[in-house]
């Protein structure tokens, strides 16, 4: 029980930090789906850092990595125009391509593996704090009130003198933070850089923030389960169930099953912000 409550700590902190990052997004308005593809970028790039800078570089490349995607995100739904969806999954695909491309280009091969990062415990800290904190910024706050404003109705929040663009930069500015944080501890907790590490993160991420109703702390409450059910994989994986021996790949899968499930059984409850893709 103890090894199971420990996994599913280490298994929520990265899913926890990238949902408060969508938070950020998604509660002005700007729908992210590339939250996936920042931590992917962070984790890269904090891997590289790390093998040369070490840990404090390790942390702060993969902050600037994140926020750059981030950013990049904003530039092309705020100043361009572009669909949100389609900018976000153009980001996943860059984020795909272009971390393996850096990893094998300038990866040192002397730092495979045991890369120099800070303590597990700092993330997981900030996964607790966190979601507290912007709980506590959006709904007290002046700041977090504009940003509730402009995701509820960005006409509105005009007419008050309030300007979207301007609230979305800061949200997505933390969004890079945020996934940052997601990405680097990816790397923290294997100590190695490897393709596609985050296996689907991010998108797990945007569903327990869409299970939380928008909300901080459900959300936690939504991540920390997720975490649990991929523990319980590890914990139950090769153990035989009701005397049949399940394949490994269904192990491997539970935890996108339940997501899957979870979406299907709270789709249309949740009030969706209203002002959630809108100009």
């Amino acid at each position: 029980m103890l090894n199971l409550l420990v996994l599913t700590i280490l298994f929520s902190t990265p899913l926890v930090l990238a949902a408060m990052g969508g938070y950020t997004s998604e509660r002005g308005g700007v729908i992210n789906i590339g939250l996936e593809g920042m931590m992917l970028m962070a984790a890269c790039v904090g891997a590289l850092a790390s093998a040369r800078y070490g840990p404090v570089g390790e942390l702060v490349g993969g902050i600037l990595a994140a926020t750059v995607m981030s950013l990049l995100h904003w530039l092309m739904t705020q100043v361009y125009h572009i669909d949100h969806v389609i900018s976000g999954m153009a980001l996943n695909a860059v984020a795909a391509g272009g971390t393996n491309f850096l990893y094998l280009k300038l990866g040192d091969p002397a730092h495979g593996s045991g890369l120099p990062h800070l303590p597990i415990t700092f993330f997981c800290i900030s996964a607790i704090v966190v979601p507290f904190a912007i709980w506590i910024y959006s709904r007290h706050t002046r700041g977090g009130l504009r940003l509730l404003a402009v995701g509820s109705d960005p006409d509105k929040a005009r007419l008050m003198g309030i300007q979207p663009v301007r609230v979305r930069f800061f949200g997505l500015l933390c969004t890079g933070v945020l996934t940052g944080l997601a990405g680097v501890e990816l790397v923290a907790y294997t100590g190695v850089f490897t393709d596609n590490m985050t296996s689907g993160r991010g998108y797990i991420a945007l569903a327990a923030l869409i299970l939380g109703g928008w909300r901080p702390v459900p959300a936690l409450i939504a991540c920390v389960a997720f975490g649990f059910f991929s523990a319980l994989r590890l914990q139950l994986q090769g153990t035989p169930l009701f005397g049949a021996q399940l394949p490994s790949q269904l192990w491997a899968a539970l935890p996108y099953l339940v997501t899957i499930i979870a979406l299907a059984g709270l789709i249309g409850r949740n009030r969706t912000p209203a002002g959630l893709g809108k100009p």
